[in-house]
């Protein structure tokens, strides 16, 4: 009886282990489109309408891009950033109820704890501008992937500068 009990607890264990896998490589194959640019992002997040990112029609406004991209090696908002971060600020601000989470990613340059730190001042950056504007810090959290979640797979400029981010990711 020992035997067979051994015998189904390892069967039990060797298919949970199965079934688990690796999420990391099921968030890179989600919604990657022909340009190797992902369109799922990182999170289940939801636009300022409260809809989810990928229902949300809001395309010509600032509120409607979720994304804000930097230089190599910075975590300074140019102008086009920071216009995004003060329209996403005002919203949070006169909507006091909603929550948001910063995840700060870099490029697949430099070591894996540079890039997380360099995620995480890029997150704080914005964060920096929401707090400036009102949005209370009790509603915002950042988070930092450093170069563990990509955008884009390449390995040239072009598909650096969509992984050097930061995605603002609604909650309810």
């Amino acid at each position: 009886m020992k035997n067979t009990s051994k015998l189904i607890l390892i069967a039990l264990l060797a298919g949970m282990v199965a079934v688990s896998g690796c999420n990391k490589k099921t968030r890179k194959a989600e919604g990657v489109g022909m340009d190797g640019v992902s369109t799922s992002g990182t999170g289940a997040g939801f636009g300022p309408d409260g809809q989810p990112l990928g229902d949300w029609q809001g395309s010509g406004d600032l509120l409607s891009q979720t994304t804000i991209h930097f230089a190599y090696d910075s975590s300074e908002l140019d102008a086009d950033s920071l216009a995004i971060a003060e329209a996403h600020a005002k919203f949070l601000s006169e909507n006091s109820s909603i929550t948001v989470v910063l995840e700060g990613h870099a490029d697949e340059r430099g070591t894996r704890e540079y890039n997380l730190a360099l995620g995480e001042r890029r997150a704080q950056s914005v964060v920096d501008v929401f707090v400036a504007l009102g949005v209370s810090a009790a509603n915002i959290e950042n988070v930092s992937y450093g170069e563990e979640n990509p955008v884009a797979e390449g390995h040239d400029e072009s598909a650096w500068h969509l992984n050097r981010r930061v995605e603002i990711r609604y909650g309810r």
